[in-house]
C-alpha cells in the first residue's frame, strides 16, 4: 500500500498484520480521491476507524489543511503514527487512540468543523448507523460536510434519512462500496 499522489506520492505505508484491519486498496483509494480532487486542498478531514491511516494520510498528501484520525486498536495507532512520520505529514495530523464515539466527543471539545468525514467501520456491524446518529446533532458537521462511508456491497442505507442525512451518490466496486452522504433533504 502506498500514497497515490501529492507531497508523499509513492511512499509506502505500513499496515498491521492480521484481519483486524482491512486496508482500502490503492485502486479504490485512487478512484475515491479522483472524485474528491477539488475538495481536498485546504480541507479539514476526519478519518474514523482509521486502520493504517492511509485515507487521512492521502488527504494530507494532497493538501488537506488538517487530518484527524480516530482508531481504537493501539497497534493500528502506532502504525498511523509511523506512517505519518514516514511521510513527514505529522504537523497537520492529530491521532486519537479511542473508540470512535469517544473520539468524536473529544473532538467536539476542540470545536472543529469538518469538510470531509471518511469512515471505514468493520463491515456488517451497523457502526455507521451509530456514528451518523451521533453526527446528526454534532456542531462538527455542517450543511456542507461530505460524509463518505466504506461498506460491504450488501449494506443497506435506507435508514440514512431517519438519521438526518441524504445519499448524494453511491460508488460500487467488486466487493464493497462508498456512500457519499450529506445533511438536509
Amino acid at each position: 500500500m502506498r500514497v497515490i499522489a501529492g507531497s508523499a506520492r509513492r511512499l509506502l505505508l505500513k499496515t498491521i498484520e492480521g484481519m483486524d484491519t482491512r486496508p482500502t486498496t490503492d485502486r479504490i483509494k485512487e478512484t475515491l480521491f479522483n472524485m474528491l480532487n477539488t475538495q481536498i486542498p485546504g480541507c479539514t478531514f476526519l478519518d474514523l476507524f482509521s486502520g493504517s491511516g492511509a485515507i487521512g494520510i492521502e488527504a494530507l498528501s494532497r493538501g488537506a489543511k488538517q487530518a484527524f484520525f480516530v482508531e481504537s486498536n493501539p497497534e493500528a495507532v502506532s502504525c498511523i503514527r509511523e506512517n505519518l512520520s514516514r511521510t513527514h505529514l505529522e504537523e497537520g495530523a492529530l491521532v486519537l487512540n479511542c473508540d470512535v464515539i469517544a473520539g468524536l466527543k473529544k473532538l467536539e471539545g476542540r470545536n472543529p468543523r469538518f469538510d470531509i468525514i471518511f469512515m471505514d467501520p468493520p463491515y456488517n456491524h451497523e457502526f455507521e448507523n451509530r456514528v451518523l446518529e451521533y453526527l446528526s446533532s454534532s456542531p462538527m458537521v455542517t450543511e456542507d460536510t461530505l460524509i463518505i462511508i466504506e461498506a460491504s456491497k450488501e449494506t443497506d442505507f435506507d435508514w440514512l434519512s431517519d438519521a438526518g442525512f441524504h445519499m448524494i451518490k453511491e460508488k460500487v466496486y467488486k466487493t464493497n462500496k462508498h456512500i457519499f452522504a450529506g445533511k438536509g433533504a
